[in-house]
């Protein structure tokens, strides 16, 4: 496992963190909590040190809280989210800060999250959605700060919003934030054109999210292929969105003259290209990925004709929306 710096925080991340949305059982269907701890447990011994989970992730926090404290012995990381107040994602234009982020609700989440994890505190503190317009209004930098002071947090970070890299820029800018969480990936190359290029000038980690387009690419996905019911993937998914990604992928495919298998560690390797990027959290729900992606982090990279025709693959849209 290879490491690189969390921005100035001064802590050595690993390229692949866990990403732990899909072991939380709300949104990703059919997670078993034995193979999610024992998928966890593995990552852990492959040198995996970054862990990212969220207050809205279900049992998510319970689980790697859980896991993390038979790990003591080892310089383990957690980040985790608070979610908006008013239960908006993402966050809407014209939104005042009191609304999303005042400080007590801040506090009050951080405090229910120790709970539910069992840990004395985080690293990395990360608001689950943002807007620049937030910058210099509310209370909530004055939390965060109180919240560091009392060791509660370590560390500060936003996760931006679906698709708007450019909604952080400002934020960057100020310097009071020491992470971005990000939608990075071959089809979602935007944040390549002003977001890395500020965090690398100002400091700021960066924590790529979606690397693999939610499975769009792993090279696994077909037109036919069904989720369980309830899944959030049928609706990322739905209309005729499968066999667009099929599509895609099969030219990604050709053009690179690789195999269907390969695919999930192409997109890997494209986002660890860009030096900015800190750590990639790819959702592991099984031993089976964990030991796949681990592997990416072994210091080769994609040649400069690959990442060429990697980014002639760029296919901006939001499948977040409905179809």
């Amino acid at each position: 496992m290879q490491y690189r710096p969390l921005g100035r925080t001064g802590l050595s991340v690993s390229e692949i963190g866990y990403g732990a949305w899909g072991i939380g059982g709300s949104a990703w269907i059919g997670a078993r909590e034995d193979e999610s701890v024992r998928a966890l447990h593995r990552a852990i011994e492959l040198g995996v040190n970054f862990i990212d989970t969220a207050r809205g992730y279900g049992q998510s926090e319970r689980i790697v809280g859980r896991v993390v404290r038979d790990h003591l012995g080892d310089h383990l990381y957690v980040a985790t989210k608070v979610p908006p107040k008013n239960g908006i994602w993402p966050a809407p234009d014209g939104v005042d800060p009191a609304e999303t982020f005042p400080g007590e609700h801040i506090r009050d989440s951080v405090e229910t999250s120790l709970r539910a994890s069992g840990l004395d505190a985080f690293d990395v503190l990360q608001f689950h959605v943002w807007s620049d317009e937030w910058v210099g209004r509310g209370d909530w930098l004055e939390t965060i700060a109180a919240l560091k002071q009392e060791g509660k947090i370590r560390f500060f970070g936003v996760s931006i919003n679906d698709y708007e890299p450019d909604n952080a820029l400002e934020l960057v800018r100020t310097g009071q934030v020491d992470t971005v969480q990000v939608i990075y990936n071959v089809f979602h190359q935007q944040p390549q054109e002003r977001l890395l290029p500020a965090c690398a000038q100002h400091d700021v980690g960066v924590i790529v999210r979606v690397a693999l387009d939610e499975g769009g690419l792993t090279g696994q996905l077909r037109a036919d292929t069904t989720f369980p019911e309830g899944d959030f993937r049928n609706r990322y998914f739905g209309g005729n969105r499968l066999a667009q990604v099929e599509q895609r992928v099969d030219a990604l495919v050709a053009d690179l003259d690789i195999g269907a298998d390969d695919v999930a560690e192409a997109a890997l390797r494209f986002v660890l290209a860009a030096p900015a990027v800190s750590t990639v959290i790819a959702g592991m729900r099984s031993v089976r990925n964990v030991e796949r992606n681990a592997a990416v982090s072994d210091g080769r990279t994609l040649s400069g004709e690959q990442l060429g025709v990697l980014a002639k693959h760029r296919w901006e849209r939001n499948f977040y929306q409905p179809a």
